[in-house]
C-alpha cells in the first residue's frame, strides 16, 4: 500500500514522498486516509464503486458545480477532489479507484453538543444550496437512482413485504403496520414533487459532513459531495433534522429516550432559512417540516425493507439489527408527528 500512496501523489503531480498514513474520519462508505507527505497533507479515499456504481456521474456533477462556483466567495471551503495530471478526478491504481483532496484543518464531529453548532451546520448546508442557484439541474445526473424518492422506497417496501420469507413476529408486524400507515406521507411527497422546484442539493447532510474551526465558532468546510445532484429543498433540511435533532443516535436501542430536541430543531430551522433568505419560496419553506418526517420515514422503510429481504444491503451485527434500526426511525417519526404543533409555531416565528 505504501508504494500505491506514493504512486498516487505522482499521478496527481504532487511533490514529495509519503511519510505517514493513518485512517481518518468515521465514514463507512469509502476507506479514507490522512496522508502526510514531505510537502503537505492530503485526504485520500479508496472509492467504493459498489455503493456508487456511476463515478462518472459524480465527476460530471462536481465539474458543473465547480465551474459555477469559480470566482464566487463562499463563507466556507467546498472540498472538491483534486485533478490528476490527466485532468481526471479519479486515479485508477492497484485495481482500485482513488481520489485525492486537499486537507482542511478543523473539527469533525458525529453529534452536536449545542444549538450554536446546529445553527452553523444548517447555515452552511443552506449556503451550499444558495451558492448553487443558477445551475441548470437538468444537466446534473442522479448518482444513486431514486436515492430520496419516498414513492419508490415505499413501493420497494410493499414488494419486499409480498415476497418476504421472514416469519414476522409481533414486533416486526407492528412495525410493518406502522410504516403502511405512512402512505399519507407518500401522497404529500408526490404533491411536493409536482409543485416544488428542483435544486442542486447536497443530499447527505449529516453533521460529520461539515468541518468546524477549532473553536466551533464557524464552519471551515462542507465535505462529502458524492451525493450532490438535483433534489428538493426539504431533502437537505430533513436529513439535518433526522440526524441532529434526534435525542438518540440511529443505532440506539433505548426506545424510551428517542425524542426530538426542539431547541436543536429550532436552531436548524433558523440557520437553514437564514442562509437561503428570499431565495426560499413560500411553498419550499412550508415543506421544511415535512422533510424531517420524510427522511425518518424513508430510512425506516429502507431498514425494514432490507430486513424483509434477508439483510442483503446494510451490514448487520445481529439478525434483528435492521428491524431495530427501523424501530428507532419509527419512534423518531412518531416524535416529530406528535410535535407538529410546536414545529408549526417555530415556522411562524421564522
Amino acid at each position: 500500500m505504501e508504494s500505491v500512496f506514493d504512486d498516487i501523489l505522482v499521478d496527481y503531480g504532487q511533490p514529495g514522498a509519503v511519510s505517514d498514513v493513518k485512517k481518518y474520519g468515521s465514514g463507512h462508505i469509502h476507506q479514507t486516509y490522512l496522508v502526510n507527505s514531505d510537502a503537505k497533507q492530503y485526504i485520500l479515499q479508496n472509492f467504493n464503486t459498489n455503493v456508487f456504481p456511476f463515478p462518472d456521474r459524480i465527476a460530471k456533477n462536481l465539474k458543473i458545480v465547480n465551474q459555477h462556483l469559480t470566482g464566487k466567495q463562499l463563507d466556507f471551503n467546498l472540498v472538491l477532489p483534486m485533478k490528476t495530471v490527466r485532468g481526471s478526478l479519479f486515479s485508477d491504481l492497484d485495481q482500485s479507484a482513488y481520489r485525492l483532496f486537499p486537507f482542511i484543518s478543523g473539527e469533525c464531529i458525529d453529534k452536536v453538543s449545542s444549538t450554536e453548532q446546529a445553527y452553523l451546520a444548517a447555515q452552511a448546508f443552506g449556503g451550499f444550496v444558495k451558492a448553487c442557484i443558477g445551475i441548470d439541474t437538468s444537466e446534473l445526473e442522479e448518482v444513486i437512482d431514486g436515492f430520496h424518492n419516498l414513492s419508490l422506497r415505499y413501493r420497494q417496501f410493499e414488494n419486499a413485504l409480498k415476497e418476504t420469507k421472514v416469519e414476522l413476529h409481533a414486533e416486526a408486524q407492528e412495525l410493518v403496520e406502522f410504516y403502511k400507515r405512512q402512505v399519507l406521507l407518500v401522497r404529500k411527497y408526490k404533491y411536493y414533487e409536482e409543485n416544488l422546484p428542483l435544486r442542486v442539493t447536497h443530499n447527505d447532510t449529516k453533521i460529520n459532513n461539515v468541518i468546524y474551526d477549532k473553536n466551533f465558532s464557524k464552519i471551515n468546510a462542507v465535505i462529502d459531495l458524492d451525493t450532490v445532484m438535483p433534489g428538493y429543498i426539504f431533502y437537505d433540511f430533513g436529513d439535518l433534522v433526522r440526524t441532529v435533532s434526534c435525542t438518540e443516535e440511529e443505532a440506539s436501542l433505548d426506545w424510551d429516550k428517542i425524542d426530538v430536541d426542539l431547541d436543536k430543531y429550532a436552531a436548524l430551522l433558523k440557520g437553514f432559512v437564514a442562509a437561503l433568505g428570499s431565495d426560499l419560496t413560500a411553498e419550499e419553506k412550508n415543506s421544511l417540516p415535512f422533510g424531517g418526517e420524510m427522511m425518518a420515514c424513508i430510512m425506516g422503510l429502507r431498514f425494514l425493507t432490507d430486513y424483509l429481504n434477508g439483510n442483503i444491503y446494510y451490514p448487520i451485527a445481529y439478525p434483528e439489527h435492521n428491524l431495530h434500526r427501523a424501530k428507532n426511525q419509527s419512534l423518531l417519526l412518531k416524535a416529530l408527528q406528535n410535535k407538529r404543533e410546536d414545529i408549526d409555531q417555530m415556522m411562524k416565528e421564522v
